[in-house]
């Protein structure tokens, strides 16, 4: 069965997925730059009020993936407050200056984190060489890899993705996100093998801010299932 996952930018973002059938979310906020932490009060509702599975973004701002100290220090803290409040995942990643995986602090992370999982986020995508990287956060001990083949969208990193999910040998698992849609969802995982997928299946507001779609949300879901 494929595994899916809705990036939820926000409270209401959630509610719309879990309306639309989702029962797994990446919780952050400020989609526009990416995604950053969300608030513990969202996460505590997802997991408690709305009891949705909820991978938590954890990205104290938008840019590179080079954090100091202090930046670094917030992230474990933070990996801290999601346990407490019943988060089942958070998502890391962490790169040095050479576009290497910072296995160090990875590891540290992953660590902090028992009785979670840890998923590693698309930090992946901007890595020397993705089967270098591949290897190194197997070794971390991260449970997958969020990516998009180290190209814009996972549609255009189909061979990357594809090639990712064999080295991986069920390793890892291999997580296929950004401009993922209920069009192109179908064939993405047909072509690549994944299990699992990521979508935002964004729609623009009112105020001109991106918010999940229940009905894209629904149909995600039904072409993946009818795939099956």
């Amino acid at each position: 069965m494929i595994q899916i996952e809705i990036c939820a930018p926000g409270r209401v973002s959630a509610e719309n997925a879990k309306a639309g059938g989702a029962q797994r979310i990446e919780l952050c906020e400020n989609l526009n730059i990416g995604g950053t932490t969300p608030s513990i009060d969202d996460v505590q509702y997802c997991v408690h009020e709305l009891h949705l599975r909820t991978h938590v973004l954890l990205r104290p701002r938008g840019g590179d993936f080079c954090y100091d100290d202090e930046e670094y220090k917030q992230i474990l803290d933070d990996i801290r407050r999601c346990k407490e409040a019943g988060a089942q995942c958070v998502v890391v990643g962490f790169l040095t200056a050479d576009g290497q995986v910072d296995i160090e602090r990875t590891k540290a992370a992953v660590k902090v984190a028992e009785g979670m999982e840890v998923t590693f986020h698309r930090a992946f995508d901007r890595v020397e060489d993705p089967y270098e990287a591949l290897e190194d956060v197997i070794a971390c001990g991260c449970h997958r890899i969020l990516t998009s083949g180290c190209k814009p969208t996972a549609e255009e990193g189909i061979e990357v993705l594809k090639e990712l999910v064999r080295r991986s040998n069920g390793r890892i698992k291999i997580l296929a996100g950004s401009g993922v849609t209920p069009e192109n969802a179908v064939r993405i995982v047909s072509e690549t093998g994944v299990k699992e997928i990521h979508g935002s299946c964004k729609r623009i507001d009112c105020k001109g801010v991106a918010v999940t779609d229940s009905g894209k949300v629904r149909q995600l879901i039904s072409n993946l299932k009818d795939y099956e």
